[in-house]
Formats: structure tokens, C-alpha cells, sequence
């Protein structure tokens, strides 16, 4: 049971650390703390993920910016109480990592999988230029009867084939953690810059429960390929 919950949330990433090691919170005796890696895209443009590091894997006293992390783990959601309502707070919980003092080639820079359940009925959408895009919530089984809900956006052909998902569908899909900034409104004229999280879907696939795939849509955002296997 313990390796199908592993199995179900795997994230690898690899970027320029560009942040100190901040303390986010304490479990029987052992600290966690939070980092920020930069992480290019193929296309050039750079996300800002961060990382959930405990002080046993890592000296986090240590000044790491401008090094290059490898780190592997889940992507995991907690629910922070801010101004009278909760906010989903994101961030990779780091089982394994490793420091380069300068950037190697990774094969997976940025690679996430999950294996979970819609939670909240599909938001599809298109943009002002034509572009379809199609909002999804993922929860994710964890140890001890809790949940990761992850947020998900689908493009394309990924967009469509998502458009017909019920609440429950049991889903797999492959993509990257992506980071995306917003203007918070917080007064009557004051805004905030805050950075959102989210998984951009390379493929997506719908499974039965006798862990059958029904159908599997995938698109390459990177360089607009798309195919479809059914």
C-alpha cells in the first residue's frame, strides 16, 4: 500500500536554487524547510518552484543560491487560513536531492505524474485569441487517509477530451509544474503579486477501476504537436 501512494505522485525537478533555506514547520523534533529552484522551460521562460526540504536530507544552513538541485518527490497541497478563508498553499516535499555546483543536462528537468480523482467539474474555456483551455482539480491519495489536491490546466486537444470528465473520474496524467503569477486584490486600490501553481498536462488519460485506460489524450505545448490514442 505504501508504494502505491508513492506511486501515485512522483515528481522529479532540477533548476538554479535562487532562495535561503526559510523554516516552514516542525514534526516530532524534525524541521522542514522551504527553497526556491528556477527552472527553464523549453521554450526558454523560467518557473519558480518551491521545495519542502527536511534539515536531515540537506544542511540548510548552508548558502546553496547559484548552485543546481536535483531533487524528487510529491507535489503537495496544504490549506493555509489567510483573511477569513483558507488558501491552497503548493509546494514539492523533497524525499531526495542533490547539489551541483554548475548546471548538468537532467533528462527530466521537470517532470510530474499523478494518479488521482477530479474533484470539482472541469472549467473549459478559450481564450481571446482561440486558445481552448480546460481547468481540472486533482486529489491525490496520501498516507494516513489525506489527500493532495492539485490544480491542473489542459490545453488544446488535452483541453476537449477533459471538457467531458465527471466529478469522481478516476485520471492519470504526465506534464511539468508550472508557476504563474496574478494581481490579489487586498483594498479598495491596493493589489499583491502572487505567484500561483499549477501542472501544465502533457497527457491525460481516464481510467475504470479495474485500472483499465478508457482513452488517453496527449499534446506537446512546448513545440504545438498534438496526437491522440484511443
Amino acid at each position: 500500500m505504501a508504494d502505491k501512494i508513492l506511486g501515485n505522485n512522483q515528481v522529479n525537478i532540477y533548476g538554479e536554487v535562487v532562495s535561503d533555506f526559510t523554516f516552514s514547520h516542525e514534526v516530532y523534533g524534525e524541521g522542514f524547510y522551504m527553497v526556491y529552484l528556477s527552472v527553464k522551460r523549453l521554450s526558454q521562460v523560467f518557473d519558480t518552484i518551491p521545495l519542502m526540504i527536511s534539515e536531515r536530507l540537506l544542511d540548510i544552513t548552508k548558502d546553496y543560491r547559484g548552485m543546481y538541485m536535483e531533487a524528487s518527490g510529491q507535489f503537495r497541497s496544504y490549506n493555509r487560513h489567510e483573511e477569513n478563508h483558507n488558501r491552497l498553499v503548493l509546494s514539492v516535499f523533497v524525499r531526495d536531492v542533490r547539489v551541483d555546483e554548475l548546471e548538468n543536462e537532467v533528462e527530466k528537468p521537470n517532470y510530474i505524474f499523478l494518479d488521482g480523482y477530479l474533484c470539482k467539474p472541469p472549467v473549459y474555456r478559450k481564450t481571446p485569441l482561440g486558445r481552448e483551455i480546460a481547468d481540472l482539480l486533482v486529489a491525490v491519495n496520501r498516507s494516513y487517509g489525506k489527500s493532495d489536491y492539485i490544480p491542473c490546466i489542459c490545453w488544446g486537444r488535452n483541453a476537449r477530451y477533459a471538457d467531458g470528465f465527471e466529478v469522481g473520474e478516476h485520471v492519470q496524467l504526465w506534464g511539468r509544474i508550472q508557476s504563474r503569477e496574478y494581481q490579489k486584490q487586498v483594498g479598495d486600490e491596493e493589489y499583491e503579486t502572487r505567484i500561483a501553481y499549477e501542472i501544465s498536462v502533457s497527457k491525460l488519460e481516464r481510467v475504470e477501476e479495474s485500472g483499465e485506460v478508457i482513452a488517453a489524450s496527449e499534446i506537446s505545448e512546448e513545440d504545438g504537436e498534438e496526437t491522440l490514442d484511443l
